[in-house]
């Protein structure tokens, strides 16, 4: 008679095997992980357009709800790992940052200029940015405080009166005016303003379609770039003939050598001041304008400030004194509100690496070639580090924060190297904006614009009038 196997033990003999088998794989060193989870969207378009049909940050927080904080996706015509724990991008920016090199459009390169620092890696880079680390450091710049004051009250004396505002276009002439003091010293007038009216135009390029067609933004970009280096051209010979030994951004590069003794050249120098430029503007005038929404948001904060900013008012004979060094690092309530704008806003979402072999993290693959992209935004808005991200509350920086949880000028070798500048600038015209105006919000108080970065919408859009010292 033949023997029938039960038909239990043979379902419970195929799952130990299964299990077996699975513990096997994982042990084996030679096993390829897999990729991230995550969705690939269409074909070449992939997910592009869900990302920009939408607040990019709904796109964002949603995949990591339903991926984790590792996940993949493919946009702007790239494959991507997003990553959006402070261990990844520790990883990813310190601890492995020389497997993840620095990528941005190609058309972007071209117009800032394929020599900026911030596109390169090793010696090149090392060698660039410890010169203008050392040119935007506390100790040099604490020689800008009265021409950065003497900027911000020009400003804000301009606003002042009925008309409406664009906030966030004042900001950014201030801001360029501020770099362009950075960089050249006091500038001859003729030669800023040519410098203005050409990187405007560059600027208006830097997020259109690449195309090359007469008369496209593109073209007139870089026909503008051109002229840019001719304007820069003109203002180095200048430097050498008078032998000047100026210590601002330009000085330094004109008065470096490397060990062999090699100078930095023209072209180098020409693109990494626009490369300067370029970081200084944007981005400072965004933070900028979102401190002036917060503080006419929330009266008693704004109080706070003033009263903090009138004692150093009062101190200076009432504004007859210039602001000092020393003052700015008294401002404690005032830097708080501006770390925490900087992580409201978070101007910088994300920042753009690409692998430069195949990386494994976490039991991944993230392959050669592929963009990987630490998430800023996610972290400053993730309720394990921050309780209410949503809420504006400058007091969550009395105490020390997680390291890695909080990065609005990125973190290791390149970390924006600007950023005591632009928290200074910050610092300065908010002194200036409190002790001498008010403020009224035209129209519409919420909403949000990308161009590219985050900023109030139409600009945030305001009257300013003067305080009346009676």
């Amino acid at each position: 008679m033949e023997k029938v196997v039960p038909f239990v033990p043979i379902i419970l003999l195929g799952l130990l095997l299964h299990i077996f088998l699975r513990r096997r794989n994982k042990r084996d060193p030679h096993k390829r992980p897999e990729l991230p989870p995550g969705s690939m969207g269409w074909p070449y378009i992939g997910e592009t357009l869900q990302l920009y049909s939408q607040d990019p940050n709904v796109f964002f927080a949603t995949k990591q709800r339903r991926y984790g904080e590792i996940f993949k996706t493919h946009i702007l015509g790239c494959p991507c790992v997003m990553l959006a724990s402070p261990e990844a991008a520790r990883f990813v920016l310190v601890t492995r940052a020389h497997l993840f090199k620095p990528t941005y459009p190609k058309s972007k390169e071209t117009l800032i200029g394929p020599s900026a620092l911030f596109f390169h890696q090793g010696d090149y880079h090392v060698r660039l940015r410890k010169l203008v680390r050392g040119s935007l450091s506390p100790e040099s710049i604490r020689n800008l405080v009265t021409d950065i004051e003497a900027l911000a009250i020009s400003a804000l004396d301009s606003w002042a009166g009925s008309q409406v505002t664009n906030t966030f276009q004042e900001m950014k002439k201030l801001s360029f005016e501020v770099g362009i003091l950075a960089i050249f010293g006091r500038l001859e007038a003729s030669y800023r303003e040519e410098l203005k009216k050409n990187y405007t135009i560059v600027e208006r390029g830097y997020n259109s379609l690449p195309t090359k067609l007469p008369g496209t933004p593109y073209k007139k970009a870089l026909q503008a770039r051109k002229r840019l280096n001719e304007i820069l051209s003109d203002i180095i010979r200048e430097r050498k003939e008078k032998k000047s030994t100026e210590k601002d951004l330009l000085g330094c590069f004109l008065n470096s050598k490397d060990d062999k003794g090699e100078i930095i050249t023209e072209d180098q120098i020409a693109d990494n001041l626009i490369g300067v430029l370029f970081a200084a503007q944007d981005t400072t005038a965004s933070v900028m304008t979102w401190i002036l929404k917060y503080l006419r948001e929330y009266p008693k904060l704004l109080e706070a400030v003033k009263a903090e900013q009138k004692a150093i008012y009062l101190s200076n004979e009432e504004g007859n004194l210039p602001l000092t060094w020393a003052q700015t690092r008294q401002m404690p309530i005032t830097y708080r509100v501006v770390l925490e704008s900087l992580r409201m806003a978070s101007i910088i979402s994300f920042t753009f690496r690409e692998a430069v072999d195949d990386v494994e993290y976490k039991g991944y693959l993230i392959p050669k070639g592929w963009k990987v992209m630490p998430l800023f935004r996610n972290i400053h808005h993730n309720t394990e580090f921050f309780s209410d991200p949503q809420k504006f509350d400058p007091s969550r920086f009395e105490t020390a924060l997680k390291p890695y949880t909080f990065m609005p000028f990125g973190s290791g070798v390149h970390t924006c190297p600007g950023n005591d500048l632009a928290k200074l600038e910050m610092l300065i015209m908010t002194h200036h904006l409190v002790t001498k105006f008010r403020w009224e919000v035209v129209g519409s108080q919420s909403g949000i614009q990308y161009s590219p970065f985050p900023v109030p919408l139409h600009g945030l859009p305001a009257r300013f009038w003067r305080e009346s010292t009676d």
